[in-house]
């Protein structure tokens, strides 16, 4: 059973209230996220090492889980809506994220984080959401609005979160963080009208089922999916460590939140730039080209980074790790389309997101692990990691 598209005036509300909810809950995960390792220190943890592990297992365990539930809250929402599923993951952000500001050990994160990975997963329900709401003449505008957000809320999200934490410390911001998801619930809830559902006929034939073995015969798409998981794992190496990274290099305690918090938004910012950038550089470079040409920059900007240098370069390798990143990403997706047949699309862009799920799942825990021995290493690796895909791409025809 699928939804029918929204008519007349319902689909741009549709599209707005989804919009303006996907952005305030990813402004809402960022607003603490980032300064997980920091909460973590404040629970007793003292050894960097350790802070840098336990930050890795909290960052990474809700994508894990979030990646084994997928299928089973898909075929939920087929039957009963995605707006109630929308709903439903949003509402458990409100209840993880306000008991974390009453937590007293570390493993209390890690198991609030696992239990959030069971009900996550809201991101990808609303690009389908403004798919299925708009007219198919209107279908593109509709997920670029959505992704938009998915990416201004990240840019946005850890200044806001510096400055909170900063202002009233680190537990009132997951309260804070709460009240913004809260705000995102009940926007779906009120503003998204579902559309009628339709019944397949009793004589319809179910539809050819596209399976994973014979999206493999599509030229280079194992390239595609380890690509995509490539970015993934570095575009979230920083988060279990920067923090601490930034202190072990010399930034003053007191602004160390803001400086990581200003990173992560200028890396966000700079990728949603690299995002809108693809479709005009395509015109220009083949996208092979542009893919490795994107690691690349990213892979130098990395390197930057592992140096330890003064502020504004680091907020400068931020900006271009940024871009190059979002260039990548987007092309990858742009050429995994154009290669992949029409018919089959829908399930291979559902196995690249797997991917992108199980990059985001494994990148926190490598990097923390990597972190407790070596903080600049984890950089060294991404360096090191983006140049084998630009290797791998380059090679492509």
């Amino acid at each position: 059973m699928a939804t029918t598209s929204a008519s007349g005036s319902d689909w741009r509300r549709n599209l707005a209230a989804v919009t303006v909810a996907t952005f305030i809950g990813f402004t809402g995960f960022t607003l603490v996220m980032p300064f997980l390792p920091l909460y973590l220190e404040q629970l007793g943890l003292t050894e960097t090492g350790a802070i840098a592990i336990w930050a890795g297992l909290a960052l990474g365990i809700t994508p894990a889980v979030t990646a084994v539930m997928a299928p089973v809250w898909a075929r939920v929402g087929e039957r009963y809506g995605r707006k109630l599923m929308v709903a439903r993951s949003l509402f458990s952000f409100v209840v993880i994220m306000a008991a974390m500001a009453f937590v007293t050990a570390p493993w209390h994160v890690v198991a609030l984080r696992g239990i959030q990975g069971l009900f996550a997963g809201y991101g990808m329900l609303a690009l389908t959401m403004a798919a299925e709401s708009a007219p198919e003449a209107q279908m593109a505008r509709a997920i670029g609005w959505v992704q938009t957000a998915q990416r201004l809320g990240p840019a946005l999200g850890p200044v806001i979160g510096g400055a909170l934490a900063h202002a009233v410390g680190l537990r009132m911001a997951f309260i804070g963080a709460a009240v913004m998801f809260f705000g995102a619930f009940l926007l779906v809830l009120i503003g998204y009208r579902e559309g009628p559902r339709r019944r397949p006929d009793a004589d319809e034939p179910p539809p050819a089922r596209v399976t994973f073995r014979e999206l493999l015969t599509v030229p280079h798409f194992a390239l595609f999916l380890l690509t995509i998981f490539a970015l993934q794992m570095v575009d979230r190496s920083f988060g279990p460590v920067l923090p601490l990274y930034l202190r072990e290099v010399g930034v003053s305690v007191t602004h160390v939140p803001v400086l990581t918090g200003l990173i992560f938004t200028v890396a966000a910012g700079a990728g949603a730039v690299g995002n809108q950038l693809c479709h005009w550089l395509l015109r220009f470079v083949a996208a092979p080209h542009l893919v490795a040409a994107g690691a690349t920059a990213a892979a130098v900007s990395a390197l930057v980074f592992g140096l330890g240098p003064a502020t504004p370069w680091l907020i400068a390798a931020a900006a271009v790790f940024g871009v190059g990143l979002g260039v990548g990403f987007t092309t990858m997706y742009t050429i995994a389309g154009q290669r992949v047949p029409p018919a089959s699309r829908g399930v291979a862009f559902g196995y690249l997101t797997t991917a992108s799920l199980t990059g985001l799942a494994v990148s926190p825990v490598v990097a923390g692990l990597l972190g407790a021995v070596t903080m600049r290493g984890v950089f060294v690796v991404d360096a090191v990691g983006l140049g084998l895909v630009a290797w791998g791409i380059r090679r492509m025809r």
